[in-house]
């Protein structure tokens, strides 16, 4: 005869192990940087609607190369300067899920 196999009891209330509260600082740079990257998707097609082959600089590999550069490195200073107000949004609901999150 095979023993029957018993489960262990379940706790009655999910077992939350310890969260540590993130840090402010981080969650505000991450949220500025997710910021910066949707104002890059939103230059992204303006760039492509230029034509810079004639000109004396422009065309080849190398604007090919550094274009997706030039693209974040404006992002990210839109962002400095205010932005779309993105940041502070996302900012507050990382704040209030990791509210949720502390027992």
């Amino acid at each position: 005869m095979i023993p029957a196999l018993t489960m262990p009891p379940r706790p009655a209330e999910p077992v939350m192990p310890n969260v540590a509260k993130a840090d402010p600082a981080k969650m505000l740079a991450a949220a500025r940087a997710f910021e910066a990257m949707a104002i890059s998707a939103l230059l992204a097609p303006m760039f492509e609607t230029v034509d810079l082959s004639k000109g004396p600089f422009g065309g080849g590999a190398g604007e090919a190369a550094w274009k997706p550069m030039l693209i974040e490195e404006m992002s990210k200073k839109i962002g400095q300067h205010g932005g779309l107000g993105l940041a502070r949004s996302i900012h507050d609901a990382m704040l209030r899920m990791q509210e949720e999150k502390q027992p």
